[in-house]
């Protein structure tokens, strides 16, 4: 009979998104909760050693098998494919979503002062950030938050855990983990 934790490792190995503990109980209805997330803990802890080309992160509310970041180089031959590129623009526009959201187009545009119609389009496309809703003012205008996907591409559980903004003191210096 095969092992709940091997089962476990086997989902998370094929899953393209993060699986959560209530998706692996949905997944897994003849095994207990505790035993589910028993299974997890023993993943993470044969997978916290490092001498292995993948381990498992807990990013965006679950769990993800990945590569390892010093890997990189050798993965993107395999693909031959470039990392994720961003301009100037869409990574501050990225950012001022991030750390301010929900904001709408017009509170991006005061804080950046040009218009960031290009830079909302393509983080929309790439599914960093979405609608989140509608702002209580005058024309409804959409407001804007992060994403899932944002969450797994910079490896982050909640939008939180982002690294605090520079301070007065030290506006040229940013602070990361």
């Amino acid at each position: 009979m095969t092992s709940l934790k091997s089962v476990v490792e086997s989902l998370l190995f094929v899953a393209d998104t993060p699986l959560t503990l209530d998706r692996l109980c949905s997944i897994l209805e003849e095994h207990d909760r505790r035993d589910i997330s028993a299974a997890v803990d023993e993943l993470l802890a044969e997978y916290v050693e490092g001498t292995r080309g993948i381990y498992l992160a807990e990013v965006a509310g679950g769990w993800q098998l990945r590569s390892r970041p010093e890997n990189a180089d050798y993965l993107r031959r395999l693909n031959r494919s470039r990392p994720y590129r961003f301009s100037n623009s869409s990574l501050e526009t990225l950012a001022i979503v991030a750390y301010r959201q929900p904001i709408t187009r017009a509170g991006i545009e005061a804080i950046r002062g040009v218009n960031s119609d290009g830079a909302v389009a393509t983080l929309l496309a790439r599914d960093l950030i979405e609608e989140t809703g509608r702002a209580r003012t005058p024309g409804r205008p959409a407001l804007l938050g992060t994403t899932v996907r944002f969450l797994e591409h910079f490896g982050l559980e909640k939008p939180s855990d982002l690294p605090p903004l520079p301070t007065e003191e030290e506006p040229d210096e940013v602070r990361l983990r």
